[in-house]
């Protein structure tokens, strides 16, 4: 099941991830190893995870991450610890996006958060429903106390938790200083209680229908029947936990049927902690229920958990259980184990849950290699920054048990070859790019924003190259890379048509059982089984009169209306039925101050299916540019870079539904693409089955904003070794 992990990230500045900065801002967040390790053990669940900040992107993140239940696709959840970010009720915010989305989430609902976390409403059911909580007073400002409060009392922010502002008063002066103070500080009313000496108990719960009570926790005091558990115990010292409490079967009992009335009560789902306090008479008082109990290892919900046997990741497990039971019943779980795909590897699959495990722990690693990539200038024309992207790249495979092999190239860079073995067939190719077609002048450099990588090549070949690098860590990681006999190749010339590079790619591919391209998938996670072929024309075009008789435009003298008129016979050659397209890239034009243009340049893409569509086009193309023998303009045409259509075969068809249902393990969401604009893999040799857009998902893709998605990495990145896995293990 895919498991979305929601928290609230530490704001370095006040108003990050948000619109404006509005209200009370949340004090509460969770650390961030906390956070992790609730990841790492729904991973060893066997769940697909990822990891999100609850901010203003959150809605994109999930978007992009959440299967489509009304497609087909298995219900995936969210895993809930965001606390909020500001405001009042800060605990309903993720709750009530999910409800809106149609997103299932484990804990409760807005109406339950924002009654836990008010604690005055919380004293109100409490009382109402006659279960006991200790007398209490509401004042918004210090004017309004009373004169005939009984001390000693204890003070509270009506929408804080975390103890929060809490200050246990003695005197009247105290407490008008205090009530003054917290107002100012939190701009809430606050919370007034009689205070409770003697002894302190947490009771934590599991469930919803009939909810397992976890064993008790009492608060060690250590004697001091005025002592509280402050914020500053719970984040430097925490006070020691007797779990199981040394109480008697009587308390006990009691304490359990409170925890339970008062979950009921409040309409808490899932799991929670409830607080009591006891006098010395033996009388129990509620103090509050916290539906956001703390995960953290040091925290009362966790120990009372182990205490019944839990380690953390069944308990972590037990939680998403509880709420998939919730939404959708308890049969749900083991139906999805018996889905046909997942007949042979079941979901808690050791090696799926381990490679996910490590890729999605080092994102920033590959987020690293592809800025040091992008960073490198491998334009084609470029050989030098070429070359010293390959070294780049030679560095990071150096001691992984790769050899090289260098194929010196005059006109371009040098094609790279790398093998993890020493026989010459491979079980599988992987083919990627070192060149990009962008110039210099037009490079943009690395960024991130709202969860995209931007930067030139990013989607041409680096991206690929960083989803490569984090596979085969990975399945170095697993100790799963000498299994398969892997062949690397990158070529430098992929902007050009791969023409230099042919006979490599043929002569390497023909003693391969498999080849894989690292061209970026589109945002459907498109893998590409066959693509078109495409030729690009330079069309010249000049005035032949050495004087112009006219100073206007016509048809028979000006190149720029010449232009404009084939321009509308080359888009009637445009056909979606026959896959041929014509793509208009650029046009320039000459001309002096005070005459008609005299020179205009014509440049685009014809891309079509297969060699013969190639060879007819060619014909038309010259009989649209052909000059007449007398005429007023001289067409020159020329044609430029030229690249063979990249045609599916049986084999190939075969070779996808394995990688569809290896996607379907480990939940990757692809979809199989037949008419690729362009791939890598043209120049494979004849019946090898081959697909291409094992990189990372892509959009604006042969545009200046060109950007991959940077959590698809860890998809991308998960699927590819696992097929690399399969394919040495031949599918078996």
């Amino acid at each position: 099941m895919k498991v979305a992990v929601i928290f609230n990230k530490r704001k370095n500045t006040e108003g990050e991830g948000v619109i404006n900065v509005f209200g009370a801002q949340n004090q509460e967040t969770y650390n961030p190893a906390t956070v992790e390790r609730v990841a790492a053990a729904l991973e060893q669940g066997g769940h697909n995870v990822r990891v999100i900040d609850g901010n203003i992107h959150v809605i994109e993140q999930l978007q992009d991450f959440m299967p489509r239940v009304m497609q087909g696709d298995q219900p995936g959840m969210v895993f809930n610890m965001a606390y909020g970010i500001q405001g009042v009720s800060r605990y309903t915010h993720i709750p009530s996006l999910l409800e809106m989305l149609g997103i299932p989430y484990v804990g409760s609902s807005p109406a339950g958060h924002g009654i836990a976390l008010d604690k005055v409403t919380t004293k109100v059911m409490i009382q109402a429903a006659g279960l006991p909580t200790a007398p209490y007073w509401v004042f918004h400002n210090a004017d309004q106390i009373q004169g005939d409060i009984p001390f000693p009392v204890i003070t509270k922010p009506k929408m804080e938790a975390v103890s929060l502002g809490i200050q246990v008063i003695h005197d009247m002066n105290s407490l008008r200083t205090a009530i003054t103070g917290l107002v100012v500080q939190f701009k809430q009313p606050v919370l007034v209680e009689q205070f409770i000496p003697g002894r302190e108990f947490a009771v934590g719960l599991l469930g919803n229908h009939n909810p397992e009570v976890l064993p008790i926790v009492e608060i060690d005091l250590e004697g001091d029947a005025f002592g509280i558990q402050s914020l500053e115990d719970k984040l430097r010292k925490p006070k020691n936990k007797i779990c199981p409490a040394q109480i008697d079967d009587k308390l006990a009992n009691e304490l359990r049927r409170l925890t339970r009335e008062t979950f009921k009560v409040l309409g808490i789902f899932d799991f929670c902690r409830v607080d009591f306090r006891m006098d010395e008479d033996g009388n129990l008082y509620i103090l509050e229920l916290n539906s956001m109990a703390s995960l953290g290892m040091t925290g009362t919900y966790v120990c009372a958990a182990k205490a019944a046997g839990y380690t953390y990741e069944s308990l972590i497990n037990r939680m998403l259980d509880v709420a998939v039971e919730r939404y959708f019943g308890k049969e749900f779980d083991d139906a999805a184990l018996n889905r046909e795909e997942e007949t042979t590897i079941t979901r808690k699959d050791p090696l799926r849950v381990r490679l996910r495990s490590f890729l999605r722990s080092n994102i920033g690693t590959m987020e690293d290699y592809l800025e040091k990539m992008v960073d490198i200038n491998s334009f084609v024309e470029n050989i030098d920054g070429v070359n010293l992207l390959g070294r780049w790249i030679s560095s990071q495979l150096s001691g992984s048990g790769f050899d090289r092999q260098v194929f010196s190239m005059s006109e371009v860079g040098n094609v790279l070859y790398f093998t993890n073995h020493a026989g010459e067939a491979n079980d599988v190719l992987i083919v990627g790019n070192l060149d990009n077609p962008v110039d210099y002048e037009d490079y943009i450099s690395f960024s991130e924003e709202r969860g995209r990588i931007y930067g030139t090549g990013v989607s041409r070949g680096k991206g690929g190259i960083a989803v490569l690098l984090g596979a085969l860590k990975a399945l170095r990681y697993t100790r799963t890379v000498k299994r398969v006999k892997i062949g690397l190749l990158f070529i430098t010339d992929d902007s050009k048509g791969g023409s230099s590079s042919r006979t490599i790619m043929q002569e390497l591919s023909a003693k391969s059982n498999y080849v894989l391209g690292l061209n970026g998938a589109g945002l459907s996670g498109e893998i590409i089984t066959a693509s078109l072929g495409s030729t690009c024309f330079n069309i010249e075009v000049n005035r032949t009169r050495s004087k112009v008789r006219n100073q206007f435009f016509s048809d028979e003298d000006d190149p720029v209306l010449y232009c404009a008129h084939k321009i509308n016979q080359l888009k009637k050659l445009n056909s979606e039925e026959n896959s041929v397209f014509v793509t208009l890239t650029g046009m320039e034009t000459r001309g002096n101050e005070d005459q008609p243009v005299y020179h205009a340049a014509l440049s685009f893409i014809l891309r079509y299916q297969n060699p013969e569509q190639s060879k007819k086009l060619d014909v038309q193309i010259m009989r649209i540019f052909e000059s007449k023998p007398h005429g007023s303009v001289r067409v020159n045409v020329t044609k430029g870079a030229q690249r063979k259509p990249f045609l599916s075969n049986n084999s190939t068809l075969q070779f996808y539904d394995q990688i569809e249902k290896i996607a379907k393990v480990v939940e990757v969401r692809i979809n199989k693409e037949e008419t690729g604009i362009t791939s890598l893999l043209a120049n494979v040799a004849p019946g090898v089955p081959a697909v291409d857009g094992l990189g990372p998902r892509t959009g604006g893709y042969g545009s200046k904003d060109e950007y991959i998605v940077r959590d698809s990495m860890i998809d991308r990145s998960v699927l590819l070794a696992y097929l690399i896995y399969k394919i040495g293990r031949q599918f078996g």
